[in-house]
């Protein structure tokens, strides 16, 4: 079962238009909340402190409750920063890569956290793929936030694939992973809903991401899942030559 992103102009011009309204009132929403959110974990730390001092029953059966307290402002905190990260993706600066270079370079950068967790990364990159325009920093963010997925999928550990080739003018990138997969439902909510997740500490905004981001370069982004044999990420770019003037993302504009 696979899920596709393709939006007409219309909801396009919908998303541009509640993407601008979201994006002002983020900086203030960001403040009001901050704020008290780091007086809240200040005065957790003292607390922690002070506790931490004492031997009693009482005592331990208090720390743990801080320390619950302090988990669940660093997850208040995740949420907020994914939200900024949602609305505030910033500019997109574009040049012409090789989608190549790009994965070899995200798999350097990623490999440390891959192998704490027991996942093997396993590269299968084609050859003579033609240039594609990229932001590089807003794609390794995209990449990062599938990766991520695959490894929260794979908790026992398992295997990341990166594979790259050209179908039918487009530059692909797909990671699979043999993780846990996803049920129907997920499938079908998981671009549409924006905070919708599976997991306890998830915040849902990791895909919507990668999706404004893909979009924002004039590609398309495809999930094929299902629950024990894992999920397919399917990253479809034009390539760079292939793109009128008229046609290329404008490296100006803010993401829809």
């Amino acid at each position: 079962m696979s899920a596709e992103v393709l939006l007409a102009d219309d909801e396009r011009e919908r998303l541009v238009s509640q993407h601008a309204q979201i994006a002002a009132l983020a900086g203030g929403l960001a403040h009001e909340i901050r704020n008290p959110l780091s007086t809240i974990s200040l005065n957790l730390e003292l607390l922690v402190e002070d506790v931490s001092q004492g031997d009693t029953p009482r005592d331990r059966r208090m720390l743990r409750k801080l320390h619950t307290l302090q988990r669940e402002c660093e997850h208040l905190e995740t949420i907020l920063e994914d939200f900024l990260r949602f609305v505030r993706v910033g500019e997109i600066h574009l040049a012409s890569v090789d989608v190549n270079d790009q994965v070899r370079k995200f798999i350097e950068f990623y490999q440390p956290e891959a192998q704490a967790a027991g996942v093997e990364i396993s590269p299968h990159l084609g050859t003579d793929l033609p240039q594609v325009l990229l932001d590089e920093t807003l794609f390794r963010q995209a990449l990062f936030n599938v990766a991520r997925n695959a490894l929260q999928a794979m908790p026992r550990g398992g295997l990341l694939e990166l594979q790259t080739r050209c179908v039918s003018g487009r530059v692909l990138l797909e990671l699979i992973d043999n993780g846990q997969g996803m049920s129907p439902e997920t499938l079908e909510n998981l671009f549409r809903k924006v905070f919708f997740s599976t997991k306890p500490n998830g915040t849902g905004l990791g895909l919507p991401t990668v999706r404004r981001i893909v979009e924002a370069h004039g590609g398309l982004v495809s999930v094929d899942s299902a629950p024990g044999r894992g999920t397919r990420v399917t990253i479809a770019l034009p390539p760079a030559a292939e793109l009128s003037s008229s046609d290329r993302p404008d490296p100006g504009r803010p993401l829809p």
